[in-house]
């Protein structure tokens, strides 16, 4: 990740819990600017999903997503990524169109508004 970076303290994971959502059934994305000029990135997977390496894999997989698509999204947002269960079983072509048609209407592409 290039122009990002990982988001890894709890208060701030919390903090974007409590601002506005928006979800589809793979994916729920929670956005917030910062002012940092850089994305912090934080993907939430649930021990309900599975076990431990069940968790990595999707949890790999959502960062692939961003990585592939980085130059996609503008600058200077906190985002925080929480898989749901079908999010396990689903293709890595389902995931990416999970992944940006939520950063869409989140407004955290280039060139789009929400």
């Amino acid at each position: 990740m290039q122009y990002s970076k990982s988001l890894k303290l709890n208060h701030i994971f919390r903090r974007l819990y409590r601002t506005q959502g928006h979800a589809n059934h793979l994916l729920v994305m929670y956005a917030r600017p910062n002012r940092m000029g850089v994305n912090r990135i934080g993907v939430t997977v649930s021990k309900k999903l599975g076990k431990a390496v069940v968790r990595n894999r999707v949890r790999r997989r959502l960062r692939e997503v961003y990585r592939l698509s980085e130059s996609r999204f503008l600058p200077g947002w906190d985002i925080v990524v929480v898989a749901r269960s079908r999010a396990v079983n689903a293709s890595f072509q389902d995931l990416r169109r999970a992944y940006l048609a939520l950063a869409k209407k989140s407004g955290l592409l280039r060139g789009e508004e929400p």
